[in-house]
This record gives C-alpha cells, sequence and structure tokens, in this order.
C-alpha cells in the first residue's frame, strides 16, 4: 500500500522546483491530521467532489438554460472540462496536478442559477449588502455553507487551495499560485471553446458569422476545413482542433516564461512581479477577438437575452418574497440570518438553487390565476 509519506516524496522528487509541494502545504484553518494514504490535496479534491454544491452544477446554466437540451454544457460540465485541461497543462509543467485539479473542481462552485446573468441580477440585488460575486461565493460555500462534521462548518480545505480561489482583492496575498493560474487559463480556454461549439450545434451562431473572426479563421486553416458548411462531424472534430492548439500554446509559452524567470521554489513564484502562466502574444490577441465576438453575437443574442429576462424575473421575485418572509427560508438558511443578516442568507439560498429549482419554487409562488398554489 502506498502511504502519503511516500506519495509526497514522489513529489518532492518528480516536479518542478516551482510547483507547490503538498509536504510543504501552508496547512488548514482548523489543524487536523493529514490521511495515511492521501496528501492533503488529495483529500481536498475529494471533499470537493462530495459536496452538495458540486452535484447541483449539473442543472445550472452555463450559456443556454439547463432544459434547453440535453448536449449543451452546463455548470458541471464546463467544470470537468476545465479540470481536464488544468490537469493537462500543470502535468507538461511540471506542477502539482492534483492542486490545479482541486482549485479547478471548486472554482465554480460559487455560480448561482442562470450564469453570468443570475450573478448580476444578486449582484444588484445585494447593493448595500456586500453585493455577490460567484468566486467569493464559492469561498463561502467551502469555509461556511457546507459541512462535513457537525461541530464545525465547512470543508477545512488547505489554506494553498482556499488561496487559487480568490481571483480578487489579492493586494495582500501576492499572486496566486502556478497551479491556480493553470486554473485561470484553462477556464477561459474551455469557455472559448465550448461556447463556440454550443453557439454553432444550436444554430445561433453560423459559420457565416464566425467567417470574419481571426481564431476562427486560422482554426480552419489548421484543420483543413473548408468552413462554409460545418458538419456534426467537422464542429467536433474543429472543437477537438481548437482544444489541442490552445493546449499547447498555453503549455509551451508557459514553460517559456518559466524558464526565463527563473524560478526555485513555488514562493518565487507567488512573488513573482509578472504573470507566468501565459498564451503567446498572437493567441492572446486571437483570444480576445474571439471573446468580443462571443459576447456581441452569442451572450447578447436575442435568445439567450430571453433567458436573461426570465432569469431576472424569477430571482428578484424569489429575493423579494424570502425577504420579506425570512420563515420560508429552510431551517439552515434562519440560522444564517441570526449571524450574517436575513439579507445575506437570503442570498446564500437563492444562489445554492439549480435552474430548476429555481424555476419551480418560483411557479410555486406566482401561479397562474385560478389555481391553488399548494396541495389543500
Amino acid at each position: 500500500m502506498v502511504t502519503r509519506a511516500e506519495l509526497e516524496a514522489r513529489e518532492a522528487a518528480t516536479l518542478a522546483p516551482y510547483a507547490t509541494l503538498s509536504q510543504e502545504s501552508r496547512g488548514r484553518e482548523h489543524p487536523e491530521p493529514e490521511g495515511a494514504t492521501r496528501t492533503a490535496f488529495q483529500k481536498d479534491r475529494d471533499r470537493v467532489l462530495h459536496t452538495t454544491a458540486f452535484r447541483r452544477l449539473e442543472a445550472k446554466t452555463q450559456v443556454f438554460l439547463n432544459a434547453s437540451g440535453d448536449h449543451y454544457r452546463t455548470r458541471l460540465t464546463h467544470t470537468l472540462e476545465v479540470q481536464q485541461v488544468a490537469r493537462s497543462v500543470a502535468l507538461t509543467l511540471g506542477l502539482n496536478e492534483t492542486l490545479a485539479e482541486t482549485i479547478a473542481l471548486a472554482h465554480d462552485l460559487g455560480h448561482p442559477p442562470f450564469g453570468h446573468a443570475g450573478e448580476r441580477v444578486l449582484n444588484a440585488l445585494m447593493e448595500g449588502h456586500g453585493g455577490f460575486d460567484h468566486n467569493a461565493q464559492a469561498r463561502r460555500i467551502v469555509t461556511l455553507l457546507e459541512y462535513r462534521r457537525p461541530d464545525a462548518p465547512g470543508l477545512n480545505l488547505t489554506l494553498d487551495t482556499l488561496d487559487g480561489l480568490n481571483k480578487h482583492d489579492r493586494a495582500d496575498l501576492g499572486r496566486p499560485s502556478l497551479e491556480a493560474q493553470v486554473v485561470d487559463a484553462a477556464d477561459a480556454l474551455a469557455y472559448t471553446a465550448h461556447d463556440l461549439d454550443d453557439g454553432l450545434r444550436s444554430g445561433l451562431l453560423t459559420p457565416a458569422q464566425l467567417a470574419d473572426v481571426p481564431l476562427w479563421r486560422e482554426l480552419l486553416g489548421r484543420a483543413g476545413v473548408d468552413g462554409t458548411r460545418i458538419s456534426d462531424r467537422e464542429r467536433r472534430h474543429l472543437h477537438r482542433e481548437l482544444l489541442g492548439w490552445l493546449i499547447t500554446d498555453l503549455s509551451e509559452s508557459s514553460d517559456a516564461a518559466l524558464h526565463a524567470a527563473p524560478l526555485d521554489s513555488a514562493h518565487a513564484a507567488r512573488t513573482s512581479p509578472h504573470a507566468l502562466i501565459t498564451y503567446s502574444p498572437h493567441v492572446r490577441d486571437l483570444l480576445r477577438g474571439s471573446a468580443t465576438f462571443l459576447r456581441e453575437n452569442l451572450y447578447r443574442h436575442w435568445r439567450v437575452e430571453m433567458q436573461v429576462e426570465q432569469a431576472s424575473r424569477v430571482l428578484t421575485t424569489l429575493f423579494h418574497a424570502l425577504l420579506a418572509r425570512p420563515s420560508m427560508l429552510p431551517p439552515p438558511y434562519r440560522d444564517l440570518a441570526a449571524t450574517w443578516g436575513t439579507e445575506r442568507a437570503v442570498c446564500d439560498y437563492v444562489a445554492g438553487m439549480t435552474d430548476r429549482y429555481a424555476l419551480d419554487i418560483h411557479a410555486s409562488l406566482t401561479p397562474p390565476p385560478g389555481t391553488t398554489p399548494w396541495p389543500r
């Protein structure tokens, strides 16, 4: 049986000098003994995987509402794609792939129903009460809202994993670990590739629209696809080619930056004046252009805007109804209200809902005229 000490020794012997080693973890907020056969980061990963919040990602919007179709990405499948990219790049660069995997699995736990539209609505509703940000909510989930034992809140993850969830307000923290930087880059890579794929699959994007997008033109040339018409097989082929191209560029460009630094420790990476996980300048420009295209042509498509309007009405109705009558909150959230205020407790409850659950509760609160909302 392989022990934790042997796993830690493998890391020390095989990972790059700037990787974050499990045996050098900054510890946990509440000290606890580590396992006999798992590293600290493996334990973190497993704890994230077994949360209720992780399971709920299956029924939360990425771009298309969860009920729109069986094959569009959800927040869960997006998370798994980010995990795969992050793990692949971390392995190539000699980084701690388990830490990268853990941060990837946890990075979107805080997303509310209805995707970024839901986040904007909750942020507006929480004006004057701390606002709402999905990154901060992810940290709140793993440190407070999820329980792994009855006597203490949170998952008690390592400080290394928690730091990887801090994408903002890093003035006193320095740069995130290289593993966290890999996840950030993998996130952008994954949604660029799969949103193009889902946009084409749905018909909201057409090959003709994409013809003027530089990233798309170069991709067609690399894949040997004409692009005038795109079959399902060609679409899948293009998605694979795009992923391979971007992952290779990210890995090679980051490797060059790391060797040019050079670095002798994970601490040196966190104090570096420059981001070290990066794309080539050419690909960065292509990704910026594609992000602009997706924002204007997919995320603001009239059919998506209808979903945004639905999200706004549903979440606004739920928030104000629960705020007016907090007795409708489940007991754990009523307990939170006593400490954190009713607004934050309501926000926590609504943010944790899946698309389906939010729509169902909204329908219960706003039944059609002449119907009875609850059984008698």
